[in-house]
C-alpha cells in the first residue's frame, strides 16, 4: 500500500511504497546503478541492460517496446524508466495497469546524479558510495576546453551526437568539445537536433581533432567505420563510458582522457 507521495523528474505525482522490494529498470544505466545498490530488488530488466553481466533476472524485451504483460505480472513496487529511453505511452500504459513508474529526465552529467539521487530517495533505498563520489568528481568547475570531437551513434545514415545530451556533457567535462554541440559548436549541419542526421562527407570535414566510435548503439568496430574517414583520425571508444550514466561513471575520465 503506498504511504508517501513524491514528485519524480516530470513532476508526475507517484504513490510509493515505505520501501522498494520489486523493481523493474527499463533502462540499462539505471539497471546497473540500482543493481550496485539491492541486486535482489531487481526482479526485471531490458534486454539491453548488460550490466552486471551476470544479472539474473526476468528480460522484458526492449527499452523502445516493453513487454508491458510481463512487466505487470512481475508485481514491481515501481518501474524505474527515463524520458529519453522510453516511450510515454508505454508509460502511461503500465500506470493504468495500475503499476508505479518513477521516470528520470537526464540531459547534463550534474542532472544524472540528482536524478540518480532522487530515484533512490523514491525507492527508500540507502545512496551508494560511487554516487557521491560522482558528485565531487562530475559537478564542479568546467576544464578549459582542449580540443574538439565528433561522435556518431548510427551509420548508413549517419547520425551524431549533439546538444542537450549527456554525452556532450560528460565530454565537456573531459576537456572536449562537440562539435555537433548547437551551443558551441559550428560543424555541417549543427543546430537544435539532439542526435542529427549529417552527411559523411561533412561529418569528416566538421573540424573535429578526433572522431569517437561507441559500440554501442551502433557497433563501431576497427573493420567497420574508421575506413569512411579520409580527414579525421578516429578512436573506438566504449559506448558504456560515453553514453551511460552510474556506477560507469567512476571510470569514464580516464577512458576519455585522450591524447591527440
Amino acid at each position: 500500500m503506498p504511504t508517501r507521495t513524491l514528485h519524480d523528474d516530470l513532476d508526475r505525482a507517484v504513490a510509493l511504497p515505505a520501501e522498494a522490494t520489486r523493481v523493474v529498470s527499463l533502462v540499462p544505466s539505471l539497471t546497473e546503478a540500482l543493481a550496485s545498490v539491492r541486486r535482489g530488488a531487481l526482479v526485471g530488466a531490458t534486454d539491453w541492460c548488460t550490466h552486471p553481466g551476470d544479472l539474473d533476472v526476468t528480460r522484458v524485451r526492449g527499452t523502445k517496446n516493453p513487454d508491458l504483460r510481463a512487466i505487470t505480472a512481475l508485481a514491481p513496487d515501481v518501474v524505474v524508466a527515463n524520458k529519453e529511453e522510453n516511450r510515454e505511452l508505454d508509460v502511461r500504459r503500465l500506470t493504468e495497469a495500475g503499476v508505479t513508474v518513477w521516470v528520470t529526465d537526464i540531459v547534463d552529467v550534474p542532472g544524472a546524479v540528482a536524478a540518480m539521487e532522487r530515484m533512490f530517495t523514491a525507492l527508500a533505498w540507502p545512496a551508494p558510495e560511487w554516487l557521491a563520489e560522482a558528485r565531487d568528481e562530475w559537478c564542479g568547475p568546467l576544464p578549459a576546453a582542449r580540443g574538439r570531437v565528433a561522435v556518431p551513434i548510427w551509420r548508413d545514415p549517419w547520425m551524431v551526437v549533439g546538444p542537450q545530451t549527456f554525452t556532450t556533457d560528460l565530454l565537456r567535462r573531459c576537456g572536449w568539445e562537440n562539435v555537433y554541440d548547437a551551443g558551441t559548436g559550428a560543424g555541417p549541419g549543427a543546430g537544435p537536433d539532439r542526435y542529427p542526421h549529417v552527411e559523411l562527407d561533412d561529418l569528416d570535414a566538421a573540424g573535429a581533432d578526433v572522431v569517437l566510435l561507441p559500440d554501442e548503439p551502433y557497433v563501431f568496430t576497427a573493420d567497420d567505420g574508421p575506413e569512411a574517414f579520409r580527414r579525421t583520425p578516429t578512436r573506438l571508444v566504449s559506448g558504456r563510458l560515453l553514453t551511460w550514466y552510474g556506477p560507469s561513471l567512476g571510470d569514464a575520465r580516464t577512458h576519455l582522457d585522450l591524447t591527440v
